[in-house]
């Protein structure tokens, strides 16, 4: 373990960030415990819609201010973020339920259910805390479990006055909605930007893990934030597997494989000040195994005192994926969504999905939005009656924000055009655009199998529905008894569609895909299965490290069954599957012993 440079000269507001999974509430409530130790006030917020600090300190915190028993001198408060955005839906909606038909109603009320207005709702609590001096002045230190993103301190960085512009119907519908009524708050969050780019108060703790896709996101949020003043960065590398488990084949591989993603750190991230934190072999949750995450030498007497040291029996129902691609292949023909949160593994299961379908001599179609075009040189050709498209992301969103500004905003004037940009790079244009090219080849799906990597939300499809009105328009047009399919009746069909919700067995993901699944039941459409990638559990362990690991994944694998008809469970690999030989392996029956059921 590194010295914690990231707490060296520490100012009074810190903010943890970092992608979904990497560990920030660990960390951020081990180091509110760290400080309080030490003697400082500290107050703990957390705004992550994942957010299990109660349950990390097994005490009901809530949205007030709360002492954490046990650790004088801290006290916690959890943003409910889906509270908050309850509430800012009602602020807008309520005075014109009663003047406006349902139908409008329903449009609005979906334009504010995404993570957009999640993200600005949970700002505004943010701001509020920030402003009442008389809440936090006496504490020393102020941290929160997850930090706004760049995209919506851009959102309340714009010039002009979001409700008369949405007034006047210049507005899309991707994030200027969650906006709405906000004008009035603007001094507050004027305030609260002030603070979150002042070096001398604020400091930006970016949590990752030792892999190279949780790099590749920490990068990215680094250059957004970097870009709007927030320069006092730290990286803090959590969970990287400790020294001294070279006899176990599986960890060395996997000590390799982390060890060359740092050694290719991306040039921003390796010129900031560095902590590096080894992975423990036991959940955080409790106050002693928040002291050890910070300090490897109480780590022995932690797992002494813990129950978990023998890897969980996988609850009844869980198959490998060999067991899926059987009952997809056994229903013919049909469009196959991967969907899931960055780093879960969506493109490996896509590609090994769609290359077994393959080789049992269905007609495949691939389509990928993976940036590192490895699967499709390795596909490409080589395999018989499996083709790959590749869509580029980036150029499909450019194309599509520079069409919408050539058309709507030519009618606009300059702060009008800067809200339609910043609208444009909100995280729904982006699968709203991808989503158009993905549409080219769904069609096809009708006489073979074709396999989606990344899909777009339930939110987002209903926004697609409900800006280009396709649906409603083809319903208006036909005559009565007249058989019609839409692209959403379509999705919606689950003979014709099939959604693999893809997930990590831990916490936070699990929660993630969970929320997942729930939006996609707004828009009528449900999982045929999940998939549970990288399990220890799963795995052939002969370490006693990490077999103590495999123990901590029993409460979200247990979850999963809960939540999941079909549940397909992928092992940690020694290697990545790159590759068609690697990819296969992935729908390879496991050995008995791998999948030991409760």
């Amino acid at each position: 373990m590194s010295a914690l440079t990231y707490l060296q000269e520490l100012p009074r507001f810190v903010f943890f960030t970092g992608k979904g999974g990497v560990g920030k509430t660990s960390l951020a409530c081990a180091t509110a415990v760290r400080l309080a130790e030490n003697g400082a006030r500290v107050l703990l917020v957390s705004t992550d819609p994942a957010s299990n600090v109660g349950q990390v300190f097994g005490v009901t915190i809530g949205n007030r201010i709360t002492a954490i028993p046990g650790v004088p001198g801290l006290d916690a408060i959890e943003i409910d973020p889906q509270q908050a955005a309850d509430a800012h839906r009602a602020a807008i909606i309520d005075p014109v339920r009663d003047l406006l038909p349902a139908a409008e109603i329903a449009a609005m009320t979906e334009q504010l259910s995404g993570a957009c207005t999640t993200e600005i709702a949970s700002f505004n609590e943010f701001a509020a805390l920030l402003a009442d001096d008389a809440l936090t002045e006496s504490c020393q230190h102020i941290l929160f479990d997850t930090a706004p993103t760049g995209h919506t301190i851009r959102l309340l960085q714009l010039p002009g006055e979001w409700t008369s512009y949405l007034a006047d119907g210049k507005g899309d519908v991707s994030c200027l909605g969650p906006v709405a009524g906000l004008d009035r708050l603007r001094t507050d969050y004027a305030a609260a930007l002030a603070t979150l780019t002042d070096p001398a108060r604020t400091r930006l703790v970016l949590v990752t893990r030792p892999q190279a896709s949780s790099l590749r996101e920490a990068a990215r949020t680094l250059h957004e934030l970097v870009e709007l003043g927030m320069h006092d960065a730290h990286l803090v590398v959590n969970g990287v597997l400790p020294t001294g488990l070279e006899d176990d084949p599986l960890a060395a591989a996997v000590a390799d494989r982390e060890q060359a993603a740092l050694n290719e750190l991306p040039p921003a991230l390796a010129a900031l000040p560095r902590t590096t934190i080894p992975l423990l072999p036991f959940n955080t949750v409790s106050t002693p195994a928040l002291r050890a995450l910070l300090d490897p030498t109480l780590v022995s007497a932690v797992l002494v005192a813990t129950t978990e040291g023998t890897p969980p029996a996988l609850p009844d129902g869980f198959a490998d994926l060999r067991s899926l691609v059987d009952e997809l292949a056994a229903d013919g023909p049909a469009l196959v969504m991967c969907m899931g949160k960055g780093g879960v593994g969506k493109t490996t299961v896509a590609a090994a999905v769609a290359l077994e379908l393959s080789r049992r001599g269905h007609e495949v179609l691939l389509t990928t939005t993976d940036p590192a075009a490895h699967l499709s040189e390795t596909l490409g050709a080589d395999v018989p009656h499996l083709s790959v498209s590749r869509i580029d992301p980036e150029r499909a969103i450019t194309d599509y924000r520079s069409r919408v500004m050539a058309s709507k905003g030519a009618k606009l004037d300059d702060a009008g055009r800067a809200v339609l940009a910043e609208d444009l790079k909100s995280p729904c244009t982006d699968e709203v655009a991808v989503f158009q090219q993905f549409s080219q080849v769904v069609f096809r799906s009708r006489k073979q199998f074709v396999v989606l990597d990344t899909a777009p939300t339930g939110h987002t499809l209903l926004l697609l529905d409900a800006t280009g009105s396709y649906h409603r328009e083809i319903v208006r047009q036909m005559s009565p008894g007249a058989h019609y399919t839409t692209p959403l009746m379509r999705l919606q069909d689950a003979h014709q569609t099939k959604v693999v919700l893809v997930t990590l067995p831990e916490t936070t993901p699990v929660l993630e895909a969970e929320e997942l699944q729930v939006d996609l039941a707004r828009a009528g459409i449900t999982p045929f299965a999940w998939v549970v990638n990288t399990s220890l559990t799963a795995a052939h362990l002969t370490s006693p490290f990490l077999r103590a690991r495999a123990a901590a994944e029993a409460p979200s694998l247990r979850r999963v069954a809960e939540l999941a008809s079909r549940v397909a469970i992928l092992p940690l690999l020694a290697h990545e599957p790159v590759g068609t030989t690697a990819l296969s392996a992935l729908t390879h029956a496991l050995p008995e012993g791998n999948l030991v059921h409760a």
